[in-house]
């Protein structure tokens, strides 16, 4: 015999034969009689869409596989037990993970370069760089640091006139470093985000706020800390994008300088490439600082990364703009 069912509708009768085993005998409660497969699944299809999203890989499309009808096989004369039903689950979602992996990697990769904190010392080499790599890169600019010297303000000017870079919203103040404090009045903190799109004239809405790790769009909703969390919601809510990153290149708090070697960003964006374990599959976002390079060192570093991912021809660099792409 073979009954049909989802992937999502197995896990829940498992998840169901778990919690009702208080009330139950050990033995009654492992053998799992035929009729219980074919009951009480309109939960069960309440409960699948969830476990699809929860998982990282492809999402719609693992989500998708989950729902597919599937046969378990039944021997009537021996009732299905509840250990052995979970490691078919397990195993049944290897299974699909892997082939969604598969599936995945015929498609290309997308790789985003965000700089944060700009215009600072750095920014008009990465803005050289850029021109010269001809690679897109998405900067996230502190509207205060425009407006902090004359060099400052036109190398704003620069990236904002560069068509292989866009200008994206990281408030006007990074709120004076006071994290907590910023975003404890989320009306306050929204008013300066609002304030920086004007004085920047930014073009597009997207948002990264500044301290805080929190991706908030389309169907996803993904929260760090707790105390940035209303006023990501309240510019969600507003028409607002808020993006975080999956990558970061870390900056020396004294020196300024970059503290992974190349190959160590190489290999953590590879990894998450073919792992799918980034936020959305097949979409990488790496966050630098403008102030990493400021020297010739941090320069050659940044170029030696480009060229370094450009050698991978799957790989192509993009605007966050249209982030993500999904298949």
């Amino acid at each position: 015999m073979k009954v049909l069912m989802t992937l999502g509708m197995a896990t829940f009768l498992s998840a169901s034969l778990i919690s009702c085993q208080g009330s139950m005998n050990t033995k009654a409660a492992n053998a799992l009689p035929d009729s219980a497969l074919v009951e009480g699944w309109e939960d069960g299809l309440k409960k699948e869409e969830a476990i699809g999203h929860k998982d990282t890989v492809g999402r719609g499309m693992l989500a998708k596989r989950l729902k597919e009808p599937i046969y378990i096989p039944v021997d009537t004369l021996s009732p299905l037990r509840k250990d052995s039903l979970e490691i078919w689950i397990k195993n049944e979602k290897r299974r699909i993970r892997d082939s969604v992996r598969l599936a995945l990697d015929k498609f290309p990769k997308h790789i985003y370069f965000t700089f944060d904190d700009g215009p600072l010392l750095g920014s008009a080499a990465i803005d050289s760089i850029s021109r010269a790599k001809n690679v897109k890169i998405n900067v996230f600019l502190v509207g205060k640091h425009a407006y902090m010297s004359k060099a400052l303000k036109r190398d704003f000017e620069l990236y904002y006139n560069n068509p292989l870079v866009e200008c994206y919203n990281h408030s006007y103040t990074h709120a004076n470093n006071r994290f907590t404090t910023f975003y404890s009045n989320p009306i306050s903190a929204y008013d300066d985000f609002e304030k920086n799109e004007v004085e920047l004239k930014l073009k597009h809405k997207i948002i990264r706020l500044p301290g805080r790790n929190i991706w908030i769009y389309d169907d996803v909703r993904r929260v760090d800390l707790q105390s940035g969390a209303s006023t990501a919601d309240m510019l969600y809510t507003n028409g607002y994008r808020i993006f975080g990153w999956d990558v970061e290149w870390k900056i020396h708090g004294l020196t300024g300088k970059p503290i992974q070697s190349v190959d160590e960003i190489y290999t953590r964006i590879r990894n998450y490439m073919d792992n799918k374990s980034s936020m959305e599959p097949n979409n990488v976002v790496l966050l630098m600082h403008d102030d990493m390079f400021r020297n010739k060192k941090g320069q050659q570093l940044l170029s030696t990364l480009i060229d370094t991912i450009q050698r991978n021809t799957n790989y192509t660099f993009e605007f966050m703009r249209n982030y993500p792409f999904r298949y």
